[in-house]
């Protein structure tokens, strides 16, 4: 059984978790003491950062922007640290940084393999992020066969696959049902490969990865599960599940240094032309032709993110270390506080594709009626230091799908190992005061997005190069109805 890090732990001595100003809502949907309260699971870089408020006030920022670029993992900002001294160039440099900086990569590559469970004869390939490496499968996919995809997936699994013959396979009103149509395009015509997410990064709902590459397979069709969403949250075992191929970000699972990665199947990836062509794909260049390395080498020609791989790797032992079920059970009971949340607030609606969908990760989609999502995003960050994303999340033909097409969207909490359950009871609580008192401040769409008018709030100083200042003035404030 595992244990989950209580109140008292040392993770969760954040200042600033509560907003002091008007006055409270009490303790707030979520905020039954019986219900426990949940701490961090590991620390990250920024995990008391505070926000400023455009009253003047400053707050712990309460990050529920996960899904979009994790934090860093402190174990990881660590590790990049250490190993930035004996940064160097890679693979043909005989001095010592050089070679430490060899180790360091290759290892890498090891550490990611494993993280996934990857098979003996699996390649791994550096990237630069999940849309990378879809990209690259795709440059690598055999001629005289389709893609299949659904109409739900992030825009990364979906426009990569249009160059190629492909068919998008209406997603069913379940998700037994979703399955089924997959199989019968398979039964009707062979494909090459079936393309799926692992997690939706709009809900949060889990896709039964296993049950689809076994139908896949019984057609001959290769499967690759963008883990973008997945791979934060749970634990993979790409030989166990069945899966050819996996993509996923660094930026997703608490290293954001710029790295991605492709793992799988060797000989589609030998077979395709190099990605990047240029130094280090190579075996040997003439003036006319030209000997191309196998894979991983072949697809990542130039000097690779060496400190990006290393924190990647880094990010993948922290993670994998944790004991067997901590992870899902720290972000399920903080999910189940949102959605009791959320529940009680009038005009409040969570996002579903498939009511028989029973497994989800931490990310929770959702409107208020009589509110723009994009507006309602500025004020949780304006009043309450809350980050959340609003939108359409690269998924357009999914939120069409939900009811929420051009020019409308939603806004998403998403959760991670540094959310605690006071951030989440923050969100519900700053929703519930916007239903009763409304905003204090005023709001206008400036650049295209909504934004406090006047916005008073300082700029780093790092980031300027000069003393903090007001954003106000940046550009003019267009009052919106």
């Amino acid at each position: 059984m595992t244990t989950l890090l209580t109140e008292n732990s040392p993770c969760s001595e954040l200042p600033g978790s509560e907003l002091p100003g008007r006055a409270s809502t009490g303790t707030g949907p979520t905020g039954d003491p019986r219900q426990g309260r949940v701490a961090p699971l590991l620390p990250v870089v920024g995990g008391d950062l505070p926000a400023p408020l455009v009253d003047g006030r400053s707050v712990r920022y309460a990050n529920l922007d996960y899904a979009a670029s994790a934090p860093a993992l402190r174990a990881v900002a660590d590790h990049v640290a250490e190993a930035l001294p004996y940064y160097s160039s890679v693979h043909r440099g005989a001095g010592f940084a050089s070679q430490v900086s060899t180790r360091l990569y290759e290892s890498a590559r090891r550490t990611v393999a494993d993280f996934v469970g990857a098979r003996d004869d699996d390649v791994v390939v550096f990237t630069r992020n999940t849309t990378d490496a879809l990209n690259l499968l795709a440059s690598a996919v055999p001629s005289g066969g389709d893609v299949i995809f659904l109409d739900v997936e992030h825009h990364a699994n979906l426009l990569p696959w249009r160059a190629l013959p492909h068919r998008c396979i209406t997603a069913s009103h379940t998700l037994a049902g979703t399955v089924e149509r997959l199989a019968d395009a398979l039964r009707e015509r062979p494909a090459a490969l079936v393309a799926v997410t692992g997690s939706s990064n709009v809900t949060g709902e889990i896709l039964p990865v296993a049950r689809i590459a076994a139908i896949a397979h019984a057609h001959g069709a290769r499967v690759v599960v963008d883990a973008a969403q997945l791979a934060p949250h749970r634990r993979i075992d790409i030989e166990a599940l069945g899966i050819d191929y996996l993509a996923f970000s660094g930026h997703k699972v608490y290293a954001p240094f710029g790295t991605g990665v492709l793992v799988g199947r060797r000989d589609w990836l030998d077979a395709a032309p190099a990605y990047l062509a240029g130094g280090g794909a190579v075996r040997e260049v003439g003036e006319v032709d030209t000997e191309w390395a196998p894979a991983p080498q072949r697809h990542e020609g130039g000097t690779p993110n060496v400190l990006g791989a290393a924190a990647l790797a880094a990010a993948c032992r922290t993670i994998a270390a944790l004991p067997e079920g901590a992870l899902e059970a720290h972000e399920a009971q903080l999910r189940a506080r949102l959605l009791r949340g959320l529940a009680g607030l009038r005009g409040v609606r969570v996002l579903q594709i498939w009511p028989d969908s029973s497994e989800r990760i931490g990310v929770v989609a959702f409107t208020v009626a009589g509110h723009d999502s994009g507006r309602l995003a500025a004020y949780l960050s304006a009043e309450h230091g809350i980050g959340v994303r609003d939108g359409r999340f690269c998924a357009h033909p999914l939120l069409a799908k939900l009811g929420h097409g051009h020019g409308d969207g939603a806004v998403r909490a998403s959760l991670g190992v540094g959310s605690s359950s006071q951030d989440v009871d923050r969100l519900v609580a700053a929703l519930a005061e916007l239903l009763e008192h409304g905003e204090s401040w005023n709001y206008a769409v400036d650049a295209g997005r909504w934004a406090p008018c006047p916005d008073p709030r300082p700029t780093a100083d790092w980031l300027t190069g000069r003393a903090p200042e007001a954003t106000d003035g940046a550009s003019p404030c267009i009052p919106q109805p």
